[in-house]
């Protein structure tokens, strides 16, 4: 092959860099438009199952919250359930106790007749009526019929 002058091989080398660097360009664009698809590829096949994962975290999660609003549903009804027992043993107490007091105060005063008295008589010092019917023999009041008529 005849030898080309100088100044061709420079251009001709010349041009020769220029194609490498376009191919280099080239390739470097085709590996990314490459990469790209790939994980175009892997996101579009992989969606569907982050989704399915996705709602079944969701349903877990509604499921904790209402087996915990249950529990918490349980523990208010028992605070009620040894409250109420509580307040029932408290109001035996006491009417145990008034019993018993009213046995005493029965007793000491000559029995149920006497106690009843008592309690009558009680509640006209509390009374600030002015006229007081007091009741007969036969437990009917005595009234003033002609009271009324002035």
């Amino acid at each position: 092959m005849p030898e080309l002058p100088v100044i061709w091989r420079h251009r001709l080398l010349d041009r020769l860099k220029g194609y490498r660097a376009m191919d280099q360009k080239t390739g470097c664009s085709l590996v990314g438009l490459g990469i790209g698809a790939v994980l175009l590829l892997a996101l579009l096949l992989s969606w569907p199952q982050y989704r399915v994962y996705q709602q079944r975290l969701a349903g877990e999660a509604r499921l904790a919250e209402a087996q915990s609003s249950r529990q918490v549903a349980i523990l208010e009804a028992r605070a009620k359930k040894e409250s109420a027992i509580s307040l029932a043993e408290a109001e035996v107490i006491r009417a145990s106790g008034a019993a018993r007091a009213n046995k005493i105060l029965q007793d000491s005063l000559g029995g149920p007749e006497g106690y009843l008295r008592y309690l009558q008589i009680q509640s006209l010092e509390e009374t600030k009526a002015s006229l007081i019917y007091v009741p007969t023999e036969a437990g009917l009041p005595v009234t003033e019929a002609k009271r009324l008529d002035r």
